[in-house]
């Protein structure tokens, strides 16, 4: 009996059966538009705009770094000692199945199966398998893919199975901002959270699984079975992205077979198939690469690039234009050959006739073998008797953790006393680097659109192109006090000063209500979360452009009465918005914030930002603009300290709140 043809990839198309959709807000159209403005950007910038292979050689180095900056792998890791253990074996006619676990990093624990012909001389080509979302429980989704192995094994090869983070035996978390699902794998009615905090920690679990594929890799070479110069890689759907993702890191990986696994930024984005995607098949966009240049970085090794006609989540137009873009860059090694692509008729699964193409390449090159090929035809064992840990899961893993510990969060040490502006300078350009890439150096003022016959209901105004926002002018105040121009928040109100402003602010206030608000809010549905999730894979997030927004309607704003001591304020998240805004805008003179975010992990969310600093620390490169801070919380401690060492003691104001 042939092990099944149709697996259920559950992972990516269960948001085909969620509940209908909420109805439409105001700023679905705009920003649907700008997202695909965006993607239009970056199309143009395969292989970082090599034109050459001379061209594309001198910049593979920095993109390589780029590359596992983006997966949350720089610095890579420390290769711990991996403490395998075979925990037993099975035998199947000319098979033998080792049962294994190791450790990629202390109590990261790598779940799998090793099939190798019971009779062999010498060192045998050898293949890791990756797999992809096959919901299998506690045996682990390796257990799905054992005619991989079986064939692989039946034919001279040494094959690893290795479980991935989520559904393994040794369970993690992939779902972190598609959403968190219940343990069989099917959405609660509530997710109960979305880590909006993996952006601004800079983690993936793609990186997990690269790492993971990477330290086997470390494994098979190890043993004195495996012949290391003949090393390949694959799998499908997940396992077709950690295929990716593993050889563009690994050059020990000498063939590459990714299968139904990537997507370029035009079908992820514009025509929102990342809504299937969970992110293990995504990283974080940092430096705004076109997406297929993840791909090219395994060039020219040879690669089979598989994909179906009629697969939703990998669409074909997709996929031609990254064979068309992958073809390309073989000829510019003048190896066309090494690449090939193969498409099977049908939709998101195994079929025979694919199973065939990805067996006979790999034959091809890694054994010089053109021979016909047949499909693997054997009756599966149970997936219990194929189980790593066979009763108790080891009780140090930090697999269900990993996110907290995977990428170091940064450790930013109080300025030396006289060197507080090399300290902010120095941060402000990290954050430039790793979180606010795409701003200009400086933020253009904003523009209000028209007029309209009730002001109280605000201004139409653009801080930045294709992006309409509200403003409201100005409620009076007493004579002599400064003005403020507070960012709006969900629940503030769509317009006027909200009601906490009126025991803070007691001048003349001006409101703005960035992106996601008021007039340009737009729909939310968790999962997908399609908005936030896609403004990650251009190298965005909504709140960095809510910080641009701000920059230019406060231009705007201070452009209309320079004379005036502005402040910039805001409660919540938005405070903290605001004081970016100030961080980035030299012309803001003051800061108020009412009840800020002790840290980003509870928001805004910014890229990458919690490797660079934390909200305290943020804070301080304020200084020595006067900030006034309205919060029992004690984490601000560490703020007024930075403030004191800048000499600014004076300028920092906390308010106890009763």
């Amino acid at each position: 009996m042939r092990l099944s043809t149709s697996l259920i990839f559950t992972c990516f198309l269960t948001c085909t059966i969620l509940a209908a959709d909420p109805p439409t807000k105001p700023g679905d159209a705009q920003i649907d538009a700008w997202l695909k403005q965006e993607t239009a950007k970056l199309r143009e910038r395969f292989l970082d705009g090599a034109k050459t292979k001379a061209d594309w050689e001198a910049k593979r180095p920095r993109l390589k770094q780029e590359y596992f900056d983006m997966l949350g792998l720089n610095p890579l890791p420390e290769k711990t000692p991996l403490s395998v253990t075979v925990t037993g074996t099975v035998e199947r006619g000319d098979v033998v199945i080792e049962k294994l676990h190791f450790q990629s990093r202390p109590g990261l624990y790598v779940t799998g199966n090793l099939y190798r012909p019971k009779k062999s001389d010498g060192k045998l080509p050898t293949i890791l398998y990756v797999c992809g979302h096959s919901g299998k429980g506690r045996d682990g989704n390796k257990t799905a893919f054992q005619d991989h192995g079986m064939w692989f094994a039946s034919n001279g090869y040494i094959c690893l199975i290795i479980d991935s983070l989520q559904l393994g035996e040794v369970p993690g978390v992939h779902h972190g901002t598609y959403g968190i699902r219940n343990e069989n794998y099917a959405l609660t009615k509530d997710p109960v959270e979305t880590r909006w905090r993996w952006q601004a920690r800079g983690y993936t679990p793609a990186g997990v699984e690269c790492w993971n594929g990477i330290r086997a890799i470390d494994y098979l070479v190890s043993r004195p079975d495996v012949d290391a110069e003949r090393i390949g890689v694959t799998g499908i759907s997940g396992g077709g992205a950690a295929t990716i993702w593993i050889a563009a890191a690994d050059e020990r990986v000498k063939v590459a077979v990714p299968v139904s696994g990537m997507s370029d930024l035009e079908c992820y984005v514009s025509n929102k198939i990342i809504n299937g995607h969970c992110d293990c098949m995504l990283m974080i966009n940092t430096f705004g690469w076109e997406w297929t240049t993840i791909a090219a970085l395994i060039a020219p090794r040879p690669m089979l690039f598989c994909n179906s006609d009629n697969d939703p989540i990998f669409s074909m137009d997709g996929n031609k234009r990254i064979s068309a873009r992958l073809r390309q860059l073989y000829k510019m090694y003048e190896k066309p050959d090494l690449f090939d692509d193969y498409v099977s008729s049908g939709g998101h699964a195994y079929r025979p006739d694919l199973r065939v193409a990805i067996f006979k390449f790999i034959n091809k090159h890694l054994k010089s073998d053109t021979a016909p090929v047949k499909d693997a035809d054997f009756q599966p064992l149970p997936g219990k008797e194929l189980r790593a840990f066979a009763d108790e899961l080891p009780k140090d893993e930090i697999n269900s953790k990993v996110d907290e510990v995977f990428v170091p969060a940064a450790r930013v040490a109080l300025p030396e006393a006289g060197k507080f502006e090399d300290w902010k300078k120095r941060l402000i350009q990290q954050l430039r680097e790793k979180s606010f890439r795409q701003f200009p150096d400086r933020v253009a003022p904003g523009r209000l659109l028209e007029q309209i016959s009730d002001p109280a209901q605000g201004f139409p105004a653009m801080a930045e192109p294709g992006i309409k926002i509200r403003v409201v002018f100005g409620s009076d105040g007493p004579a002599g006090t400064s003005p403020s121009m507070v960012v709006l928040e969900q629940g503030d109100g769509p317009n006027g000063a909200p009601p906490w402003s009126e025991d803070v602010l007691p001048g003349e206030i001006f409101t703005v209500s960035p992106r996601g608000h008021g007039i340009s809010e737009w729909t939310r549905k968790n999962p997908p979360n399609y908005v936030e999730r896609s403004h990650a894979l251009l190298g965005h997030t909504v709140d960095e452009r809510r910080v641009y927004d701000t920059i230019g309607m406060f231009r705007y704003y201070y452009g209309l009465a320079k004379d005036q001591k502005w402040q910039l304020a805001g409660r919540g998240q938005a405070g903290v918005i605001a004081a970016y805004a100030a961080i980035f805008e030299p012309d803001v003179p003051a800061v108020v914030l009412k009840n800020p975010p002790a840290s980003h992990r509870d928001g805004p969310i910014f890229l990458n930002v919690l490797r660079v600093l934390d909200v305290p620390e943020a804070l301080g490169l304020l200084a020595p603009r006067p900030l006034t801070i309205y919060s029992n919380d004690k984490a601000f401690d560490r703020t007024a300290e930075i403030y004191k060492i800048a000499g600014a003691a004076d300028k920092f104001k906390r308010v106890e709140m009763k």
